[in-house]
């Protein structure tokens, strides 16, 4: 298996590390909703709206989500090309591994057969 190209990794670094904490997945969700703004992301938590800020300026910085302007509205929304290239490096190691499992399993099965004998 090859190493992941340095920019690839740091965006890696950045994706995995907003998604560590559970109100950035929280905020996340609720804008797979829709776009949101700051006000309407932080109803819902028993944070302050400065809180929420920080949380949506990480998720921001990872890629994970982008703001434009609406009049006097600056609306969050999901960036789903980030989440694309996490998910395929989760599947990449998903199959790694499943096939290290198969080929234990396999191996598990050989010695038993031999033990029979």
């Amino acid at each position: 298996m090859t190493a992941p190209a340095p920019a690839l990794a740091d965006e890696l670094t950045s994706t995995f590390a907003a998604l560590a904490d559970p109100t950035r997945r929280a905020i996340l969700s609720r804008l797979a909703a829709g776009d949101a703004t700051v006000n309407q992301l932080a109803g819902p938590f028993p944070l302050t709206q400065q809180a929420v800020s920080k949380h949506v300026k990480v998720l921001e910085q990872a890629g994970l989500i982008s703001r434009s302007r609406v009049a006097q509205s600056r609306p969050c929304r999901l960036e789903p090309a980030r989440f694309e290239a996490a998910a395929d490096w989760i599947g990449r190691h998903r199959q790694l591994w499943q096939d290290r499992y198969d080929r234990l399993d396999e191996h598990l099965a050989a010695l038993r057969e031999d033990g029979d004998r």
